[in-house]
């Protein structure tokens, strides 16, 4: 029911870009923004960057969604973009999420 979506960027303003639209959109409820060092192979070379990660609080419902448009924003080639279901939580925090996302 609910979910969270996990992404990476390049650099904290193309985080915050995607993350606003998405909450003024009512497809995520928050988004949290963190500075992260990723070290991996991207076209036969390994490579150490700085980028920004950021898990993201929605309803299962929305996550299709909001995958579809955090691509369509979202600047890298192959980016990062994962949702993993919530099983359980804070059912108070839980349904802050359900408010948060439901159209008005």
């Amino acid at each position: 029911m609910y979910s969270m979506v996990y992404m990476t960027t390049g650099d904290e303003a193309e985080a915050r870009r995607i993350v606003r639209y998405l909450v003024e959109e009512g497809l995520v409820a928050c988004g949290n923004i963190f500075p992260i060092r990723s070290i991996y192979r991207w076209q036969g070379q390994l490579r150490e960057e700085s980028e920004v990660a950021v898990i993201m609080k929605t309803m299962g419902s929305l996550v299709e969604k909001a995958v579809s448009e955090i691509r369509r924003l979202h600047s890298y080639e192959v980016p990062c973009i994962v949702s993993y279901a919530v099983e359980t939580g804070l059912e108070s925090y839980l349904s802050w999420i359900e408010e948060s996302t439901s159209p008005e």
